[in-house]
């Protein structure tokens, strides 16, 4: 599942969708890596002026639904179940994802993602673990297919917008790369993109966008260190530099 996500353009940038140009300078989210059990912020887009325009803010990385009331509630949440994914197949059967994926989509940029291999090397017990780096290089900046939903916490009186990745099932490189569960996040290409955040999709549109399969032609994977997130907090290196393991076979 996607729960680790990365964008690698800077605050003098620009996203451009549908011949449309924002500027990210009001941004404070933008990272090379970023966990969401970390629930921070990220940068999303949402529709604007009926689907005819967007805006890009910083959201709460973590779907948080009406009904929980106050943080100590939500405490008690994670500890039950996660909402930084939403299943593409089950969005509209959700109690909880339905309504957003009826009425507030959202794209979430990326300009990578990091997932984890499972392989048994030999003489091995059971299977290791294996972090990889997933992009699109002719793409530096993608969009992910997301849903949102504004939370007020009624102790605090503070009201944010938070969202969940719509997942879909892998296509042939990820599902090497995420072998256990095989899913992948809904990525979109432009003309996908912006009709996902158009106003009054049928249903018949909405699950059909959410379980698009990016072509794996496009994509590259590659190995990092096992310790990526160490190094990125104390800054010694890039966490999406490769690192090659010699018990690893390729992948085809």
């Amino acid at each position: 599942m996607c729960y680790y996500n990365g964008i690698r353009v800077s605050k003098a940038e620009y996203i451009r969708l549908k011949e449309i140009e924002k500027e990210l300078s009001h941004l404070n989210s933008l990272r090379k890596l970023a966990s969401g059990f970390d629930f921070s912020d990220w940068p999303i887009i949402k529709p604007a002026n009926n689907g005819q325009d967007f805006t890009v803010q910083d959201a709460h990385w973590e779907f948080i639904p009406a009904w929980i009331k106050n943080s100590s509630e939500l405490a008690i949440t994670r500890k039950k179940f996660t909402t930084l994914n939403a299943t593409a197949e089950k969005l509209l059967e959700s109690k909880m994802y339905r309504n957003s994926a009826l009425n507030r989509r959202c794209l979430v940029l990326s300009s990578g993602f990091f997932e984890w291999r499972h392989f048994r090397p030999d003489n091995a017990k059971k299977d290791l673990t294996y972090p990889y780096f997933i992009d699109i290089p002719a793409h530096p900046v993608f969009f992910m297919a997301g849903i949102w939903q504004p939370w007020t916490d009624q102790d605090t009186g503070e009201t944010f917008d938070t969202f969940a990745i719509v997942t879909t099932k892998a296509n042939d490189l990820m599902e090497q790369v995420h072998n256990t569960k095989k899913r992948m996040p809904t990525i979109l290409p432009d003309h996908l993109a912006w009709e996902w955040i158009q106003p009054k999709l049928s249903e018949e549109q909405i699950l059909s966008i959410a379980s698009y399969q990016y072509c794996s032609e496009e994509m590259t994977a590659h190995t990092i260190s096992k310790d990526f997130r160490e190094q990125f907090k104390l800054m010694e290196k890039d966490p999406t530099d490769e690192y090659e393991y010699d018990e690893l076979p390729p992948l085809l």
